[in-house]
Protein backbone atom coordinates (compact mmCIF):
# COMPACT_ATOMS: atom_id res chain seq x y z
CA UNK A 1 0.00 0.00 0.00
CA UNK A 2 2.74 2.46 1.03
CA UNK A 3 4.62 1.10 -1.80
CA UNK A 4 1.58 2.09 -4.17
CA UNK A 5 1.49 5.48 -2.52
CA UNK A 6 5.06 6.38 -3.01
CA UNK A 7 5.13 5.15 -6.81
CA UNK A 8 2.24 7.63 -7.85
CA UNK A 9 3.83 10.23 -5.75
CA UNK A 10 7.14 9.91 -7.45
CA UNK A 11 5.14 9.13 -11.33
CA UNK A 12 3.72 13.01 -10.38
CA UNK A 13 6.24 14.62 -9.67
CA UNK A 14 7.97 13.60 -12.58
CA UNK A 15 5.01 14.53 -14.83
CA UNK A 16 5.18 17.98 -13.08
CA UNK A 17 9.10 18.60 -12.35
CA UNK A 18 9.03 22.42 -12.32
CA UNK A 19 5.82 22.58 -9.89
CA UNK A 20 7.29 20.49 -7.63
CA UNK A 21 10.25 22.19 -7.12
CA UNK A 22 8.29 25.23 -6.66
CA UNK A 23 6.24 24.02 -4.25
CA UNK A 24 9.66 22.57 -2.92
CA UNK A 25 11.43 25.95 -2.62
CA UNK A 26 8.43 27.68 -1.39
CA UNK A 27 8.05 25.42 1.82
CA UNK A 28 11.55 25.55 2.10
CA UNK A 29 11.80 29.67 2.44
CA UNK A 30 8.41 29.34 4.43
CA UNK A 31 10.78 27.92 7.26
CA UNK A 32 13.09 31.01 7.06
CA UNK A 33 9.99 33.33 6.69
CA UNK A 34 7.36 31.96 8.28
CA UNK A 35 3.95 32.39 6.92
CA UNK A 36 1.95 35.89 7.84
CA UNK A 37 -0.23 38.47 6.26
CA UNK A 38 2.55 39.85 3.56
CA UNK A 39 2.30 36.78 1.70
CA UNK A 40 -0.99 37.45 0.29
CA UNK A 41 1.22 40.95 -1.08
CA UNK A 42 3.12 38.28 -3.09
CA UNK A 43 1.18 36.94 -5.61
CA UNK A 44 0.29 38.99 -8.18
CA UNK A 45 -3.80 38.22 -8.82
CA UNK A 46 -3.79 40.11 -12.23
CA UNK A 47 -1.02 38.15 -14.33
CA UNK A 48 -3.27 34.54 -12.67
CA UNK A 49 -6.40 35.58 -13.74
CA UNK A 50 -5.53 36.93 -16.98
CA UNK A 51 -3.17 33.92 -17.49
CA UNK A 52 -6.29 31.45 -16.12
CA UNK A 53 -9.03 33.68 -18.95
CA UNK A 54 -6.58 33.44 -22.26
CA UNK A 55 -5.48 29.73 -21.52
CA UNK A 56 -9.51 29.24 -21.08
CA UNK A 57 -10.48 30.82 -23.95
CA UNK A 58 -7.86 29.15 -25.89
CA UNK A 59 -8.50 25.92 -25.06
CA UNK A 60 -12.24 26.43 -26.27
CA UNK A 61 -11.00 27.32 -29.85
CA UNK A 62 -8.90 24.60 -29.65
CA UNK A 63 -11.92 22.07 -29.43
CA UNK A 64 -13.43 23.55 -32.16
CA UNK A 65 -10.99 22.90 -34.21
CA UNK A 66 -10.34 26.44 -35.04
CA UNK A 67 -6.79 26.63 -35.46
CA UNK A 68 -6.63 23.43 -37.73
CA UNK A 69 -8.79 24.78 -39.72
CA UNK A 70 -7.35 27.83 -40.56
CA UNK A 71 -4.18 25.82 -41.17
CA UNK A 72 -5.50 23.37 -43.63
CA UNK A 73 -7.35 26.66 -45.23
CA UNK A 74 -3.50 27.70 -46.02
CA UNK A 75 -2.23 24.43 -46.68
CA UNK A 76 -4.43 23.89 -49.40
CA UNK A 77 -2.82 27.21 -51.55
CA UNK A 78 0.59 25.43 -51.35
CA UNK A 79 2.17 23.38 -54.72
CA UNK A 80 5.61 23.47 -53.46
CA UNK A 81 7.59 21.35 -50.47
CA UNK A 82 9.04 25.11 -49.80
CA UNK A 83 5.81 26.28 -49.49
CA UNK A 84 4.41 23.81 -47.31
CA UNK A 85 7.43 23.73 -44.70
CA UNK A 86 6.84 28.00 -44.62
CA UNK A 87 3.43 27.24 -44.09
CA UNK A 88 3.94 24.66 -41.52
CA UNK A 89 6.54 26.91 -39.81
CA UNK A 90 5.11 29.97 -40.11
CA UNK A 91 1.94 28.86 -38.30
CA UNK A 92 3.54 28.01 -35.14
CA UNK A 93 5.78 31.14 -35.53
CA UNK A 94 2.89 33.82 -36.33
CA UNK A 95 0.04 32.24 -34.35
CA UNK A 96 2.08 31.55 -31.09
CA UNK A 97 2.03 35.64 -30.94
CA UNK A 98 -2.02 35.70 -30.31
CA UNK A 99 -2.51 31.56 -29.09
CA UNK A 100 0.61 30.92 -27.19
CA UNK A 101 3.26 29.05 -27.96
CA UNK A 102 2.09 25.73 -26.05
CA UNK A 103 -1.43 25.74 -27.97
CA UNK A 104 0.66 26.60 -31.31
CA UNK A 105 3.02 23.26 -30.43
CA UNK A 106 -0.19 21.21 -29.32
CA UNK A 107 -2.29 22.18 -32.76
CA UNK A 108 0.48 22.17 -35.27
CA UNK A 109 2.95 19.90 -34.43
CA UNK A 110 0.12 17.05 -34.80
CA UNK A 111 -1.47 18.40 -38.12
CA UNK A 112 2.60 18.56 -38.98
CA UNK A 113 2.51 14.60 -38.64
CA UNK A 114 -0.75 14.11 -40.23
CA UNK A 115 -0.04 16.23 -42.89
CA UNK A 116 3.78 15.34 -43.89
CA UNK A 117 2.19 11.37 -43.63
CA UNK A 118 0.60 12.08 -47.02
CA UNK A 119 4.05 13.23 -48.36
CA UNK A 120 5.76 10.03 -50.53
CA UNK A 121 7.41 8.01 -47.86
CA UNK A 122 10.86 8.73 -48.10
CA UNK A 123 10.06 13.14 -48.25
CA UNK A 124 7.96 12.90 -45.26
CA UNK A 125 10.10 10.57 -42.76
CA UNK A 126 12.90 12.86 -44.17
CA UNK A 127 11.39 16.34 -43.30
CA UNK A 128 9.41 15.45 -40.17
CA UNK A 129 12.46 15.67 -37.69
CA UNK A 130 13.84 19.47 -38.78
CA UNK A 131 10.28 20.45 -39.70
CA UNK A 132 8.99 19.74 -35.95
CA UNK A 133 12.33 21.56 -34.34
CA UNK A 134 11.90 24.27 -36.85
CA UNK A 135 8.52 24.38 -35.52
CA UNK A 136 9.40 24.29 -31.67
CA UNK A 137 12.13 27.13 -32.47
CA UNK A 138 9.12 29.46 -34.47
CA UNK A 139 6.72 29.38 -31.81
CA UNK A 140 8.94 30.20 -28.97
CA UNK A 141 10.21 32.78 -30.90
CA UNK A 142 7.52 34.48 -32.56
CA UNK A 143 5.30 34.48 -29.30
CA UNK A 144 8.49 36.67 -27.82
CA UNK A 145 6.44 39.34 -29.77
CA UNK A 146 3.56 40.21 -27.68
CA UNK A 147 2.35 40.35 -23.96
CA UNK A 148 0.04 37.73 -24.71
CA UNK A 149 2.44 35.06 -26.48
CA UNK A 150 3.97 33.46 -23.72
CA UNK A 151 3.38 33.37 -19.78
CA UNK A 152 6.82 35.14 -18.75
CA UNK A 153 5.51 38.12 -21.21
CA UNK A 154 2.08 38.88 -19.69
CA UNK A 155 4.01 38.37 -15.82
CA UNK A 156 6.87 40.77 -17.25
CA UNK A 157 4.64 43.30 -19.32
CA UNK A 158 2.43 44.02 -16.26
CA UNK A 159 5.36 44.31 -13.76
CA UNK A 160 6.76 46.61 -16.28
CA UNK A 161 4.37 49.16 -16.76
CA UNK A 162 5.28 49.66 -20.50
CA UNK A 163 2.77 50.09 -22.95
CA UNK A 164 1.64 47.63 -25.64
CA UNK A 165 3.20 49.69 -28.19
CA UNK A 166 6.78 49.89 -26.22
CA UNK A 167 6.66 46.46 -25.58
CA UNK A 168 6.66 45.82 -29.52
CA UNK A 169 8.90 47.60 -29.72
CA UNK A 170 10.99 46.29 -27.55
CA UNK A 171 10.86 43.13 -28.82
CA UNK A 172 9.87 43.83 -32.93
CA UNK A 173 13.67 43.92 -33.88
CA UNK A 174 14.86 39.97 -32.38
CA UNK A 175 11.14 39.12 -33.95
CA UNK A 176 12.26 40.29 -37.57
CA UNK A 177 15.82 38.79 -37.05
CA UNK A 178 14.20 35.74 -35.94
CA UNK A 179 11.93 35.28 -39.48
CA UNK A 180 14.35 35.74 -41.41
CA UNK A 181 16.75 33.61 -40.02
CA UNK A 182 13.63 30.99 -39.74
CA UNK A 183 12.85 31.89 -43.37
CA UNK A 184 16.51 31.06 -44.83
CA UNK A 185 16.51 27.97 -42.69
CA UNK A 186 13.10 26.53 -44.68
CA UNK A 187 14.57 27.64 -47.90
CA UNK A 188 17.52 25.22 -47.28
CA UNK A 189 15.54 22.74 -45.73
CA UNK A 190 12.94 22.69 -49.05
CA UNK A 191 16.05 23.42 -51.82
CA UNK A 192 16.71 19.63 -51.86
CA UNK A 193 12.84 19.03 -52.81
CA UNK A 194 12.03 21.71 -55.01
CA UNK A 195 11.19 19.56 -58.23
CA UNK A 196 8.02 18.00 -55.79
CA UNK A 197 4.57 19.23 -55.90
CA UNK A 198 2.36 18.86 -52.98
CA UNK A 199 -1.23 20.45 -53.85
CA UNK A 200 -2.60 17.22 -55.33
CA UNK A 201 -1.43 14.95 -52.54
CA UNK A 202 -2.71 16.55 -49.19
CA UNK A 203 -6.17 15.99 -48.03
CA UNK A 204 -7.17 17.69 -45.01
CA UNK A 205 -6.01 15.95 -41.98
CA UNK A 206 -8.17 17.24 -39.13
CA UNK A 207 -9.51 14.64 -37.50
CA UNK A 208 -11.06 16.78 -34.47
CA UNK A 209 -13.98 14.93 -33.05
CA UNK A 210 -16.25 17.92 -31.31
CA UNK A 211 -19.02 18.94 -33.47
CA UNK A 212 -18.07 22.65 -35.04
CA UNK A 213 -21.02 24.95 -32.87
CA UNK A 214 -20.64 28.35 -34.72
CA UNK A 215 -22.45 30.28 -31.59
CA UNK A 216 -19.68 28.66 -29.06
CA UNK A 217 -16.59 29.98 -31.70
CA UNK A 218 -18.38 32.89 -31.30
CA UNK A 219 -18.45 33.45 -27.65
CA UNK A 220 -14.83 32.41 -27.68
CA UNK A 221 -13.41 35.09 -29.99
CA UNK A 222 -15.22 37.69 -27.89
CA UNK A 223 -14.09 36.51 -24.85
CA UNK A 224 -10.95 36.58 -26.29
CA UNK A 225 -11.16 40.13 -27.29
CA UNK A 226 -12.01 40.86 -23.31
CA UNK A 227 -9.36 39.24 -22.62
CA UNK A 228 -6.94 41.62 -24.99
CA UNK A 229 -8.51 44.29 -23.45
CA UNK A 230 -7.93 43.40 -19.74
CA UNK A 231 -4.24 43.08 -20.73
CA UNK A 232 -4.45 46.41 -22.09
CA UNK A 233 -5.99 47.69 -18.76
CA UNK A 234 -8.87 49.10 -20.81
CA UNK A 235 -11.11 46.30 -18.64
CA UNK A 236 -10.93 45.31 -15.32
CA UNK A 237 -9.13 42.39 -14.79
CA UNK A 238 -11.61 40.45 -12.37
CA UNK A 239 -14.48 41.20 -14.66
CA UNK A 240 -13.05 39.74 -17.33
CA UNK A 241 -12.25 37.12 -15.38
CA UNK A 242 -15.69 36.37 -13.65
CA UNK A 243 -17.21 36.73 -17.71
CA UNK A 244 -14.70 33.92 -18.46
CA UNK A 245 -15.67 31.42 -16.22
CA UNK A 246 -19.27 32.45 -16.38
CA UNK A 247 -18.98 31.89 -20.31
CA UNK A 248 -17.58 28.27 -19.72
CA UNK A 249 -19.89 27.24 -17.02
CA UNK A 250 -22.75 28.34 -18.89
CA UNK A 251 -21.59 26.90 -22.46
CA UNK A 252 -18.68 24.58 -22.51
CA UNK A 253 -18.02 22.84 -19.05
CA UNK A 254 -15.57 20.36 -20.58
CA UNK A 255 -13.07 22.93 -21.39
CA UNK A 256 -12.10 23.95 -17.98
CA UNK A 257 -10.29 20.34 -17.24
CA UNK A 258 -8.13 21.58 -20.38
CA UNK A 259 -6.75 24.36 -18.39
CA UNK A 260 -2.91 24.15 -17.10
CA UNK A 261 -4.07 24.52 -13.83
CA UNK A 262 0.09 23.30 -13.38
CA UNK A 263 1.58 26.28 -14.22
CA UNK A 264 -1.34 28.68 -12.53
CA UNK A 265 -0.12 26.44 -9.07
CA UNK A 266 3.43 26.81 -10.56
CA UNK A 267 3.30 30.43 -10.54
CA UNK A 268 1.14 30.45 -7.22
CA UNK A 269 4.86 28.70 -5.60
CA UNK A 270 7.27 30.82 -6.92
CA UNK A 271 5.30 34.13 -6.06
CA UNK A 272 5.92 32.95 -2.47
CA UNK A 273 9.33 31.18 -2.77
CA UNK A 274 10.86 35.14 -4.14
CA UNK A 275 8.41 37.67 -2.07
CA UNK A 276 10.22 35.45 1.06
CA UNK A 277 13.65 35.62 -0.80
CA UNK A 278 12.92 38.98 -1.15
CA UNK A 279 12.43 39.75 2.73
CA UNK A 280 16.00 38.22 3.40
CA UNK A 281 18.06 40.83 3.28
CA UNK A 282 21.84 39.34 2.65
CA UNK A 283 20.65 37.21 -0.48
CA UNK A 284 18.49 40.51 -2.08
CA UNK A 285 21.50 42.27 -1.65
CA UNK A 286 23.43 39.73 -3.30
CA UNK A 287 21.51 38.45 -6.23
CA UNK A 288 20.60 42.67 -7.09
CA UNK A 289 24.06 43.19 -7.51
CA UNK A 290 24.80 39.96 -9.32
CA UNK A 291 21.89 41.63 -11.50
CA UNK A 292 22.89 44.99 -12.69
CA UNK A 293 23.73 45.23 -15.47
CA UNK A 294 23.55 41.58 -16.57
CA UNK A 295 19.58 41.20 -16.94
CA UNK A 296 19.93 39.62 -20.15
CA UNK A 297 22.77 37.31 -19.61
CA UNK A 298 22.01 36.02 -16.16
CA UNK A 299 18.45 35.92 -17.51
CA UNK A 300 19.70 33.41 -20.68
CA UNK A 301 21.84 31.83 -18.45
CA UNK A 302 19.29 31.24 -15.93
CA UNK A 303 16.54 30.16 -18.52
CA UNK A 304 19.06 27.04 -19.74
CA UNK A 305 18.47 24.73 -16.13
CA UNK A 306 14.86 26.36 -14.85
CA UNK A 307 12.93 27.58 -18.09
CA UNK A 308 12.01 30.80 -18.70
CA UNK A 309 8.78 31.04 -16.92
CA UNK A 310 10.61 30.61 -13.58
CA UNK A 311 13.59 32.27 -14.42
CA UNK A 312 11.48 35.54 -14.81
CA UNK A 313 9.47 35.19 -12.10
CA UNK A 314 13.05 34.83 -9.70
CA UNK A 315 14.94 37.07 -11.15
CA UNK A 316 12.28 40.05 -11.72
CA UNK A 317 12.15 40.28 -8.04
CA UNK A 318 15.60 41.77 -7.65
CA UNK A 319 15.87 43.59 -11.17
CA UNK A 320 14.07 46.81 -11.73
CA UNK A 321 15.45 46.50 -15.72
CA UNK A 322 12.26 44.86 -16.75
CA UNK A 323 12.68 45.26 -20.13
CA UNK A 324 16.02 43.84 -20.18
CA UNK A 325 14.44 40.82 -18.23
CA UNK A 326 11.99 40.52 -21.01
CA UNK A 327 14.47 40.01 -24.16
CA UNK A 328 16.47 37.68 -21.80
CA UNK A 329 14.37 35.50 -20.81
CA UNK A 330 12.46 35.14 -24.34
CA UNK A 331 15.64 34.43 -25.78
CA UNK A 332 16.94 32.40 -23.32
CA UNK A 333 13.99 29.99 -24.44
CA UNK A 334 16.09 28.89 -27.11
CA UNK A 335 19.05 26.83 -25.85
CA UNK A 336 18.38 23.41 -24.04
CA UNK A 337 15.50 21.85 -23.85
CA UNK A 338 14.04 22.89 -20.43
CA UNK A 339 14.81 26.46 -21.94
CA UNK A 340 11.20 26.54 -22.71
CA UNK A 341 8.91 24.33 -21.38
CA UNK A 342 6.99 24.62 -24.53
CA UNK A 343 9.80 22.46 -26.48
CA UNK A 344 8.73 19.79 -24.48
CA UNK A 345 5.59 19.61 -26.13
CA UNK A 346 7.05 18.94 -29.85
CA UNK A 347 9.89 16.10 -27.86
CA UNK A 348 7.58 13.93 -27.18
CA UNK A 349 4.76 13.73 -29.50
CA UNK A 350 8.53 12.76 -31.70
CA UNK A 351 9.11 10.51 -28.97
CA UNK A 352 6.02 9.10 -29.12
CA UNK A 353 5.25 8.76 -32.95
CA UNK A 354 9.14 8.69 -34.10
CA UNK A 355 10.83 6.83 -31.01
CA UNK A 356 13.99 5.59 -32.98
CA UNK A 357 14.37 9.54 -34.12
CA UNK A 358 14.25 10.91 -30.77
CA UNK A 359 17.97 10.94 -30.61
CA UNK A 360 18.45 12.40 -34.19
CA UNK A 361 15.32 14.87 -32.80
CA UNK A 362 17.43 16.17 -29.58
CA UNK A 363 20.85 16.65 -31.22
CA UNK A 364 19.40 18.71 -34.10
CA UNK A 365 16.99 21.03 -31.46
CA UNK A 366 20.25 21.17 -29.68
CA UNK A 367 22.55 22.06 -32.56
CA UNK A 368 20.19 24.73 -33.77
CA UNK A 369 18.87 26.46 -30.81
CA UNK A 370 22.56 27.06 -29.56
CA UNK A 371 22.92 28.98 -33.20
CA UNK A 372 19.64 30.86 -33.29
CA UNK A 373 20.48 31.67 -29.35
CA UNK A 374 24.27 32.78 -30.22
CA UNK A 375 23.14 35.05 -33.15
CA UNK A 376 20.30 36.78 -31.76
CA UNK A 377 22.09 37.26 -28.25
CA UNK A 378 24.92 38.90 -30.16
CA UNK A 379 22.40 40.81 -31.91
CA UNK A 380 20.95 41.73 -28.10
CA UNK A 381 24.73 42.85 -26.54
CA UNK A 382 24.54 45.36 -30.17
CA UNK A 383 21.37 46.46 -28.91
CA UNK A 384 21.95 47.08 -25.61
CA UNK A 385 25.30 47.10 -25.12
Amino acid sequence: MLYSIFQKLFYKIRQETVLSIAVLLALLSACFVLPDASYFGYIDFRTLTILFSLMTVMAGLQRQGVFTRFAYSLLSRTNSITSLVFVLVGLCFFCSMLITNDVALLTFVPFSFAVLGQLPEASGKKLLTPVVCLQTIAANLGSMLTPIGNPQNLYLYGKSQLSFSAFLQLMLPYTLLSAILLSVCIFYLGHPHRQQTVSSSIQNPTTNAAQKKPALIRLYIVLFFFCLLAVLHVLPYPTVFVLVLLGALIADKKVLAQVDYSLLATFLAFFIFIGNLGRIPAFASWLSAALSGREILISVLASQVMSNVPAALLLSGFSNNVPALIVGTNLGGLGTLIASMASLISYRQIARKLPEQKGQYFLLFTLANIGFLAILLVFATAVHP
